[in-house]
């Protein structure tokens, strides 16, 4: 159980960090329907990120309201990012693998004929 939470927190991270360097003037409203959680939950990994030293803040100058923020990876953020990458490609290409050895499996089971005429209707 502890290490599904902290392979779902790393993706989380992972997502957030992507998402800023794609566009760090998003707001965590923006951030947190982008990534699938909750404002405050994006709140508390932003702070976490930012005590890491992996993102930095900076006031948005484009925006009139001198509160909006825009977060910016740090070079230590980037490299962050790139490990996340890294771990997070090994985990889904493993996923990939056991889903897919798994419908081969079901596919023999079925047989290929049943399966395709159940596709094509």
């Amino acid at each position: 159980m502890a290490g599904q939470r902290s392979q779902m927190q790393e993706d989380v991270r992972f997502r957030v960090l992507k998402h800023l360097e794609d566009n760090p003037e998003l707001t965590q409203r923006q951030l947190a329907e982008t990534v699938g959680v909750s404002v405050g939950g994006i709140h508390y990994v932003l702070n976490a990120l930012v005590d890491k030293g992996l993102v930095k803040l900076g006031n948005f100058s484009a925006a009139e309201d001198k509160r909006r923020y825009s977060y910016i990876l740090t070079p230590k953020g980037i490299a962050e990012k790139t490990a996340l990458t890294r771990r997070f490609l090994v985990r889904k290409m493993k996923e990939y693998d056991a889903l897919k050895a798994e419908i081969d499996a079901l596919r023999d089971e079925v047989g290929e004929e049943q399966l395709t005429q159940e596709l094509s209707r």
